[in-house]
């Protein structure tokens, strides 16, 4: 009898994101994980350079954090969260308390990245309804990306994932990320927008546009943005679901901010990627729009694994680790070997841009290339087989480790991209 390898056997039922399965190539087969490393069923290794969609954090199989899970999974594995409570969540939020900005108040669970933002946006249309208000328009940057549900693709700027479902969206009026040259401009752009619609929240990535190519820009222009909604009392919503937890150089990207948003939403490297569960975050004044002798004025919204008390042991043992001295050491060296090898290749005749956040290291190409297509395929095909996973983005490519990462592992990601740049 013939045993059939894990990507054969993928073949037969498993439908992937992201794929247009007619045309894909096999899906490579991961066994095994550990630290910055991932091995395939044939016993390969792969320098994980994306930290799997900028989750875990902290590397993969963290022993700190797996145990934590393990002493919760003991203890009580799961309990639903409405009428109830448990020791796990109230920690979390008291934890949480301690790093996110100072005007955050509340802590409301879910369970992905796109229903933290789903139930910010019900927040905020609710948030006026609340006060006798409809409220019918959301404000978001271009080609921003804030996941695939309804709420949350309707706040996303991207045709690649959204086109099919357009006219089925809710309604959204965007504008261009603030840069140091045109700020003045997007001010008035917004200004216009806010007088001429009835608009109940801001959405935004802060400072870092992550499925957009990482596009930086500027925390004075957004900071201005966050104030002029406030002037007009239309809520600023935080999607630091990619930002947060350290990446940008400080625990949130907010951090840069001296308007803090009224919401923030977490999820990914929240749990290191043990365990799926998010959170949308908010001031006591959001929260006290919900407050009332009417029942119906309440937050009638829920996910059946809200505060998971093993995914909320997972939070506490990565916030353990981001304070941590040896983390913030690592990403102070990440930082500056990212600069480094910046400075190295900036002059290259195919890199057309290349910038630096904290971890996050961006390059885009001087080459012309779709989202998915052949090229964009090819390149990633080159890093796989050297042993490095990066998923580069139409011309972009990011690096954006697990703090764990070694450095020679990371000096062999920046020897590939180098490779790769002299055969494309």
């Amino acid at each position: 009898m013939t045993v059939e390898n894990l990507s054969t056997r993928d073949k037969k039922h498993l439908w992937h994101p992201l794929t247009q399965h007619k045309l894909n190539k096999r899906q490579l087969a991961i066994v095994r994980a550990k630290d910055a490393l991932l091995f395939d069923e044939n016993g390969k290794e792969y320098i994980d350079g994306i930290a799997s969609w900028y989750t875990v954090m902290y590397g993969h199989s963290n022993k700190h954090i797996v145990s934590a899970m393990t002493k919760q999974m003991n203890k009580l594995d799961f309990v639903m969260f409405s009428g109830l409570t448990h020791e796990p969540a109230i920690e979390l939020s008291e934890k949480l308390m301690e790093i996110l900005p100072a005007n955050q108040a509340k802590i409301f669970f879910n369970d992905n990245g796109s229903t933290a933002i789903e139930a910010a946006i019900k927040m905020a249309l609710q948030f006026y309804h609340n006060n006798g208000e409809l409220r019918d328009t959301l404000i978001a940057f271009e080609n921003g990306f804030h996941g695939d549900t309804f709420g949350a693709m309707s706040a996303s700027g991207l045709s690649s994932y959204n086109g099919p479902f357009e006219k089925f969206l809710l309604k959204v009026v965007r504008i261009p990320t603030p840069q140091e040259n045109n700020i003045q401009e997007v001010k008035s752009r917004l200004a216009k927008i806010l007088q001429e619609n009835k608009c109940a929240a801001f959405v935004f990535e802060p400072l870092v546009q992550g499925a957009a190519g990482m596009k930086f820009h500027s925390a004075k222009g957004l900071d201005e943005l966050i104030n002029l909604c406030q002037e007009n009392n239309v809520l600023s919503i935080a999607d630091e679901i990619m930002t947060g937890f350290g990446k940008t150089g400080r625990n949130f990207a907010s951090d840069y901010l001296e308007n803090k948003p009224d919401i923030i939403c977490l999820s990914k490297a929240l749990t290191a990627g043990m365990f799926p569960l998010s959170i949308t975050s908010c001031s006591q004044a959001v929260f006290n729009r919900f407050l009332s002798d009417e029942v119906h004025k309440g937050f009638f919204h829920a996910h059946t694994f809200s505060a998971h008390p093993i995914g909320c042991a997972a939070a506490l043992a990565g916030i353990e680790l981001l304070n941590s001295p040896e983390i913030a050491e690592r990403r102070k060296y990440i930082e500056s070997a990212h600069n480094s090898f910046a400075t190295r290749i900036e002059k290259h005749e195919k890199v057309g841009n290349v910038r630096v956040m904290g971890v996050i290291l961006a390059i885009d190409l001087n080459i012309q290339m779709e989202r998915y297509g052949n090229l964009r395929d090819d390149l990633y095909d080159f890093f796989v087989e050297r042993g490095v996973l990066l998923r580069p983005l139409g011309n972009t490519i990011y690096v954006l480790p697990p703090y764990v990462i070694t450095n020679s592992e990371l000096q062999k990601i920046y020897e590939t991209i180098t490779a790769a740049l002299e055969t494309i």
